[in-house]
């Protein structure tokens, strides 16, 4: 209880220098931060293109590496976040058909038909699956298809009962909630953790909140805290270490401005 009393004494803090800095008033901070977002979110399932790289894509439409896959992966990530955005601003409510919308337009170019014993379902349309899945080699099995409607809709109903949380400390645990439940049930074939990811963020942008970012690098940690949650049967490990993931991008992104701000100031005319 202490360290988690802790952790959200210091998001509180540093989110309140944040506010302070107004990085959120620099010309372009937010289009810039959610391609970082994405970039992440991708990386994790695989794509192989940096910051840099992202940006030229969505800007200029320059590839430099990867596959059509990857290039297609974060373009389409794209479309979902902008999409999610005007959903937030003008509150619309979390239901099973906008769920399927985000995650239609996270695979609308990478997804297609697929035919199973159980019948046919398109996944570039946010159809939910008709078989099996499993957590990777040896990994455990997800729930069995036929009760992901349900499901789903035990999940919207409890998160449009929360949705009107207050406290900065709730909202954030909300949309962690909302992350680790969305991808436990495991609604689609794929894209499963970008559209998990993506419900979180649209939480705190309904909430005009900053976004919590899944950082590249903390994968391991990311997939062990997931997994921990399930054999527990419980939210707490994945609330934590979300925690973390948000005080630390907090600190990175306040280190990068104090530090661009610090080289500025000493900079010296050259001729």
């Amino acid at each position: 209880m202490k360290k988690e009393k802790d952790i959200w004494q210091s998001i509180e803090s540093e989110q309140q220098l944040f506010n302070e800095l107004n990085l959120i008033d620099m010309k372009d901070y937010d289009k810039f931060y959610i391609y970082s977002v994405i970039t992440h979110s991708t990386a994790i399932e695989g794509s192989t293109l940096d910051e840099k790289e992202t940006q030229l894509l969505f800007d200029e439409g320059i590839t430099k590496k990867g596959t059509i896959v990857e290039h297609l992966m974060n373009l389409d990530l794209k479309k979902a976040y902008e999409f999610a955005a005007a959903a937030a601003r003008k509150k619309t409510k979390i239901t099973p058909d906008f769920l399927k919308s985000l995650n239609a337009l996270t695979m609308m170019n990478t997804g297609g038909i697929h035919s199973m014993p159980a019948g046919t379902f398109d996944s570039a349309k946010g159809d939910y699956r008709l078989c099996g899945v499993t957590a990777g080699v040896g990994g455990k099995s997800y729930m069995d298809y036929k009760k992901v409607p349900g499901y789903v809709n035990n999940l919207c109903d409890d998160l449009n009962k929360r949705l009107e949380a207050k406290k900065l400390k709730d909202i954030y645990n909300l949309s962690f909630d909302a992350h680790f439940n969305l991808v436990t049930i495991h609604p689609w074939l794929d894209g499963n953790g970008r559209t998990s990811r993506l419900l979180m963020n649209y939480i705190q942008f309904y909430h005009g909140m900053f976004p919590t970012k899944v950082h590249k690098e903390d994968k391991g940690e990311y997939i062990k805290a997931l997994v921990t949650g399930r054999e527990e049967n419980s939210n707490a490990p994945f609330r934590e270490f979300m925690a973390e993931q948000h005080l630390k991008t907090l600190k990175i992104e306040i280190d990068n401005f104090q530090r661009g701000q610090n080289e500025s100031n000493t900079f010296t005319l050259l001729f």
